[in-house]
């Protein structure tokens, strides 16, 4: 894949980030109240910075293994959220989405993933995607599933953020699940 990569979904389009990204992302990985959700805590700016500039450097890796983009609603090409595919072994990869606060309620996060997904399994070739969510995340668990997404288990103390340990329910689809 060129870079830079740019994916049209229905909504929003996925594009390689970069540092001139960091301040809107701040929105997304600065706030409580969505990092509440996620496998860390709250970054500020120069974190953030710090974390585009691996995610950059990644982004020119052949072959390349992770693919961290920015969800952008078009026609405003700023970000409103990130979504990533991790590639973690033989055709696999695990999915996280991460939406502004104030973008949740009007569908950006199911776009990101599905079109993220549809990606995965058509350009990369990947076999298996999986979904780790806190089993407290009612509104991601149920996107998942409503993705095709099937529930595999509980990973016992999975990550720990916000001061403590919490679990992940573990959830995946194969590129047999999908009925296109």
């Amino acid at each position: 894949m060129a870079y830079p990569l740019r994916i049209e979904g229905e909504s929003i389009a996925l594009r390689d980030f970069t540092l001139d990204d960091v301040d809107d992302t701040l929105k997304v990985y600065g706030d409580d109240r969505v990092t509440h959700w996620l496998s860390f805590d709250s970054r500020d700016r120069g974190q953030i910075q710090a974390m585009f500039e691996g995610i950059i450097a990644r982004s020119h890796e052949q072959p390349r293994t992770e693919y961290s983009l920015a969800v952008v609603a078009p026609p405003s090409d700023r970000v409103i959220g990130t979504v990533r595919i991790g590639l973690t072994g033989v055709k696999a990869a695990k999915l996280g989405v991460a939406i502004a606060a104030s973008e949740w309620g009007k569908g950006y996060a199911t776009d990101a993933a599905r079109t993220m997904i549809d990606f995965a399994f058509r350009e990369l070739d990947l076999h298996r995607i999986t979904a780790a969510i806190g089993p407290e995340n009612e509104a991601s668990i149920k996107l998942i599933k409503n993705l095709g997404f099937t529930r595999e288990g509980l990973l016992r103390d999975h990550v720990f953020t916000n001061g403590g340990w919490r679990d992940s329910a573990l959830f995946s689809i194969l590129v047999d699940d999908r009925t296109e």
